[in-house]
């Protein structure tokens, strides 16, 4: 058996995950790196630092003089959804014979979460001008990070059913509806990004452009 032991002191590597296994929440049997329940919450991580690069993008405005007040609370409510997101990430990564250890909005997704998300959702979907086509990212860097971090929590929700389909706790608790409506919700927010910076996204079918304009419906993602 090879030999794990660093031939250093770090208080970040430990070598264990050498052998392509990794350990989960509450301890138990480790698991190898790619397996469902991994990726799922892997694919969580990836979410949290989209998220970042447009957290990192207003503090740079805010830095410069040059953030626009319409951004409001945005950094604010994009560091509370990278918060959230390690909590739905630490229910993915729990040992499933060790979940009576897990805590409402600590290592799990509660309700009341899902909740919170649909109040801010309807606050700032009645706060802009919604468009009336599929949208083409990339008016502006934070609206394209924020529709990167959707993107990315879709494909979590993807895993998330997956691994549900197997795991009845899954399937039965509160992370599927949070992850459904926070893309819902970071899609919004990528309009009151754009709109922040008096910019108008850009449509994904330019003939249909002008007939869009009258039309109500909003399909705006694949998902939802």
């Amino acid at each position: 058996m090879t030999d794990r032991r660093l031939p250093f002191d770090s208080a970040v590597a430990t070598g264990r995950g050498d052998d392509g296994t990794t350990g989960l929440l509450f301890g138990g049997e480790r698991i190898r790196k790619d397996d469902l329940r991994t990726e799922a919450y892997g694919t969580l991580d990836e979410a949290v630092a989209a998220l970042g690069l447009a957290r990192a993008e207003l503090a740079m405005k805010e830095q410069y003089g040059v953030l626009s007040p319409s951004f409001g609370g945005l950094a604010e409510l994009i560091l509370r959804l990278q918060r959230e997101l390690f909590v739905a990430g630490a229910e993915l990564a729990t040992n499933p014979d060790a979940r009576e250890r897990q805590r409402d909005g600590e290592t799990r997704v509660s309700g009341a979460m899902v909740e919170s998300l649909d109040g801010v959702l309807r606050e700032m979907e009645a706060a802009i001008e919604l468009p009336h086509e599929f949208v083409v990212p990339g008016e502006t860097r934070v609206s394209a990070s924020l529709e990167l971090a959707r993107t990315t929590v879709r494909r979590a929700e993807r895993r998330a059913v997956t691994l549900a389909a197997g795991d009845a706790a899954i399937a039965d608790g509160h992370i599927l509806p949070y992850l459904n409506r926070l893309a819902d919700l970071l899609w919004i927010l990528a309009r009151v990004a754009e709109q922040a910076e008096a910019r108008t996204a850009t449509v994904a079918r330019p003939a249909r452009a002008r007939s869009a304009r009258s039309r109500t419906t909003i399909p705006g993602r694949s998902e939802s």
